[in-house]
């Protein structure tokens, strides 16, 4: 896997607009679900990636770092048969000093290779620096996304449940209300109303009787009070 085509991928699903995503989503619920499998996924393949790109840079580090200590010690070895060569040819002994000489050159030649290649390594560890740090960054940003995409996810199982058991309460409600044993008791207590206006009817109705029955009564006094004055009023004529 490229290095370029990593770093995209990474930085792509880092700028993911998740409430975007969402908005357009049929099913949230899915989606999310689906969102963090794939950023799953991928978090796993880019660090497999990454881990890979670090150990490469580590291993360009590493030979950097032999390259510069071997400039130092062919410098050493340099230093020493120069003076080596001093030594013998003040002793006389130009022949041997020149050998050493020779030593000498062949030591400052292969810390100037181990120089350069030092140097010439220093580019390519700056830029490999730069794509791993850029990464790790990428992928801090990408776990991130998947904790706010986990607690999305939550939250939304969380109000869906919600949403479900407020449903069942109101058709329970609903139920309820349809059932509701106070309707039977208004329909009693209309009953017995009723009952109890009849009763009071009939009552009425009952006096009336009474009340006729006292009237005929008491028109039947006067007219026997009426034949009496009558009778006495023939007895003294």
């Amino acid at each position: 896997m490229a290095k370029q085509t990593i770093l995209g991928r990474v930085a792509q699903l880092a700028k993911a607009n998740i409430n975007s995503l969402l908005d357009q989503a049929e099913d949230p619920q899915k989606m999310l679900d689906q969102l963090i499998r794939d950023y799953t996924n991928n978090i796993q393949e880019a660090q497999e990636a990454v881990a890979t790109t670090i150990g490469n840079l580590r291993m360009l580090e590493l030979d950097h770092k032999e390259d510069q200590d071997a400039a130092a010690g062919w410098g050493a070895k340099a230093v020493a048969a120069s003076k080596k060569a001093d030594e013998l040819r003040s002793a006389g002994s130009a022949s041997e000093a020149d050998r050493f000489d020779g030593l000498a050159k062949i030591a400052l030649q292969r810390q100037l290779q181990s120089e350069r290649e030092a140097k010439d390594a220093e580019p390519t560890i700056a830029s490999q620096t730069e794509v791993v740090d850029k990464l790790k960054s990428g992928l801090d940003q990408m776990k991130i996304k998947l904790t706010q995409l986990t607690s999305k996810r939550d939250q939304l199982l969380a109000r869906a449940k919600t949403a479900q058991a407020q449903n069942q309460m109101m058709d329970a409600v609903r139920n309820i209300d349809v059932l509701d044993p106070t309707s039977e008791l208004h329909r009693f207590e209309d009953k017995v109303r009723r009952e109890e206006a009849r009763a009071l009817g009939k009552q009425e109705l009952a006096a009336s009787s009474l009340d006729a029955q006292f009237e005929q009564l008491d028109a039947m006094g006067d007219e026997a009070e009426v034949a009496a004055r009558l009778a006495a009023l023939k007895a003294t004529t």
